[in-house]
């Protein structure tokens, strides 16, 4: 009984914590409300009281944050939309891209990517949808996905020159660096970014606002991210 009430009190004294780690997320899911996450996070600090070890001499706090973390992480990873199937697809769609810039001497183009790999357009869009749903977060973090347990992005490429280029870089660089980019793409494109993460709208709202479905919003935006990748990759190649 006097345990219990111990631990209740423990978990009262740190859910300021769960809050902190919730609030540092962002993961554009609709599954998951802030609600969810923070029921999720409860979860993970009453683990982390379980499994706290006093002896090793680390601050709880600390641990706690990455338990909670991890286990908010964990969740909506094992709900995640992506087959295997189409993480596979993802990365065939990467190495026959990388195969034909070394037999060309040049970007080749979705046409000819599509010959490669033996699909037709609309096998391509379903890989472009595939890339939208891993970048479900933040778009400095589809961009620099630099730690394996921040995102869903840690299945997203086996070409990881772009991420490991920018491990050094600061956030205001890599923002910087970022801002760079969008620049080169298309008003329509940075609108479509800038509605997704800025403005936070939901891909119906994006849709009703340029008259088209919501499975091609999520095909542009998939297409969009692949591009500014291959923007970013050019310039480190140079």
């Amino acid at each position: 009984m006097y345990y219990e009430n111990d631990r209740e009190k423990e978990i009262i004294k740190y859910l300021p914590l769960v809050e902190k780690v919730v609030n540092g997320l962002t993961i554009k899911r609709s599954e998951y409300d802030r609600g969810d996450l923070y029921n999720i996070g409860v979860i993970g600090l009453m683990d982390a009281l379980e499994k706290f070890d006093k002896t090793k001499k680390v601050p709880f706090e600390g641990y706690a944050y990455i338990r909670i973390k991890g286990t908010i992480i964990d969740e909506v990873r094992k709900t995640a939309p992506v087959s295997r199937t189409r993480l596979t697809r993802l990365n065939e769609y990467y190495r026959a891209k990388e195969n034909l810039e070394k037999s060309l001497m040049q970007t080749p183009t979705e046409l000819e990517i599509c010959e490669e790999l033996g699909i037709n357009e609309k096998q391509l869009s379903k890989i472009h949808e595939t890339v939208h749903q891993l970048a479900s977060v933040s778009l400095e973090k589809a961009m620099f996905s630099d730690d394996g347990n921040e995102t869903e992005l840690i299945n997203f490429l086996e070409d990881k020159q772009v991420n490991n280029t920018e491990d050094s870089l600061t956030d205001k660089e890599r923002q910087a660096l970022l801002s760079v980019h969008i620049d080169k793409l298309s008003q329509r494109e940075q609108i479509i970014l800038n509605m997704y993460y800025v403005d936070e709208l939901s891909l119906k709202q994006i849709a009703h606002v340029f008259d088209i479905s919501v499975p091609r919003v999520s095909q542009i935006h998939g297409k969009i991210i692949l591009k500014l990748r291959e923007s970013m990759r050019r310039e480190y190649d140079d």
